[in-house]
């Protein structure tokens, strides 16, 4: 495991290398080698009502990531880009199926299908008075294909059953920091002054690259210790599918239980102003990591964002698989808004995966 305070933030934590939660990979696998070996639907937390200003569009994409789909549909109704909204970013090396929100007050949609390319299949189009916004969904659900498995296949059952009692690290995938870690080093150059970024989006990609890897950090070294599914004296206790949390001034049997269950996880910080939530050794280990690199900490700080929490543990729902012809593996499974598919493959296979780096979270 890299040493968290000499490894450079230039480029974040590998995959690899932060994934130790359970036993080497199993075997080794091929991913995306075509755009159906990845499959993702989007579990939306609302339905359109038929009514309103809004069209909702829940779009089937192959090949295409979320805001090349956002500026057909824009150029398609004749509208702003900003008259479009989504609940998630989805993949590009896929087939993801998702909703869009296109706003056209008074008048008639246009016929989608007519005005769009191959690589999108439109499903169901209905009005609803909503714009959708960033995070409004419940999560995704995936169909993974990996290719040319080799190695401990038999293991895989084992594997499996750990992975549903207790999930897996909550890591930011590779994703997160753009292709070879660049939104990173954008961040970094950012917050030393030696680059000036003025489009709002790009510099919120860099912010989050840079608060992803802090938090990346933070759970690395939990994921060492072996206390990153379990409670300490002093953790934030966050409740599963919610930002709800509360201090753990103590950990007794009522607690564990309830992590256990799954139904609470111990939380990372997303940096930023303000004091850390948590107390003694959780508070302690993650200040070691923001004093270990102050660029990072102090640019957050620096750019007003507030000291959030987020899950150290990930439950990975209805995690299923089969066989398929010769060394091919089909692996279905449900994750919160947020997770990372990768993550979990990291759990079970060294996977070479052509998307990395193209990807969206």
């Amino acid at each position: 495991m890299t040493d968290l305070h000499s490894a450079s933030v230039s480029s974040p934590l590998r995959v690899e290398a932060c994934t130790v939660a359970t036993a080497p990979p199993l075997f080794e696998a091929r991913i995306r080698a075509r755009p159906e070996d990845f499959i993702v639907e989007e579990l939306s937390a609302a339905e359109p009502d038929g009514q309103g200003e809004h069209v909702w569009v829940l779009l089937e994409k192959t090949g295409c990531n979320t805001e090349h789909a956002a500026r057909c549909l824009a150029r398609a109704a004749g509208v702003p880009r900003s008259a479009v909204g989504y609940a998630g970013r989805k993949d590009r090396h896929a087939v993801t199926t998702q909703w869009f929100s296109v706003q056209l007050p008074g008048r008639d949609a246009p016929d989608w299908s007519a005005h769009l390319g191959p690589e999108f299949r439109v499903l169901r189009a209905e009005r609803h008075g909503r714009k959708l916004k960033t995070g409004y969904l419940l999560g995704n659900r995936f169909r993974l294909t990996l290719r040319d498995c080799r190695g401990d296949l038999d293991g895989l059952g084992e594997r499996l059953d750990r992975i549903r009692a207790r999930g897996v690290p909550n890591y930011f995938g590779p994703q997160r920091f753009g292709r070879d870690g660049a939104n990173l080093d954008k961040a970094l150059a950012m917050f030393e002054g030696r680059l000036r970024v003025r489009d709002r989006k790009l510099r919120g990609l860099y912010l989050s690259a840079a608060r992803s890897e802090l938090f990346n950090r933070v759970l690395a070294r939990r994921v060492e210790q072996g206390t990153w599914c379990r409670a300490l004296p002093g953790d934030v206790m966050i409740l599963d599918g919610s930002r709800s949390h509360f201090l753990a001034e103590t950990v007794d049997a009522t607690l564990e239980a309830r992590v256990r269950a799954g139904d609470v996880h111990p939380s990372g910080p997303m940096w930023g102003r303000g004091a850390l939530d948590t107390r003694g050794a959780p508070a302690a280990l993650e200040q070691a990591v923001g004093d270990g690199e102050p660029v990072l900490a102090r640019g957050l700080e620096d750019a007003g964002l507030k000291q959030e929490r987020r899950a150290l543990r990930m439950r990975v729902a209805g995690l299923r698989h089969e066989w398929a012809e010769g060394e091919t593996l089909v692996l279905e499974f449900e994750l919160p808004a947020g997770g990372y598919a990768t993550m979990v493959l990291a759990e079970i296979a060294g996977v070479e995966d052509a998307g990395v780096g193209d990807m969206e979270a």
